[in-house]
């Protein structure tokens, strides 16, 4: 699943996103390019889920399938 997270601006975005995926799904495989404001979560089936706690980490995912 991919999102664009247009307000994810410095490494500290990236690790926190990161960090709050994979303590959720340990088995989830997140990359993240940050020119591109985007975020790719493989190995997790529930993209609403994963919606959820980017938005809690205070970031704005937009699905990009």
């Amino acid at each position: 699943m991919q999102f664009n997270v247009q307000d994810m601006t410095c490494g500290h975005c990236v690790a926190a996103i990161t960090q709050a995926v994979e303590n959720a799904f340990p088995q989830a495989k997140v990359s993240i390019n940050l020119e591109q404001h985007r975020v790719v979560v493989d190995n997790v089936d529930d993209a609403a889920a994963v919606q959820k706690i980017i938005e809690e980490e205070g970031y704005t995912p937009i699905s990009a399938e």
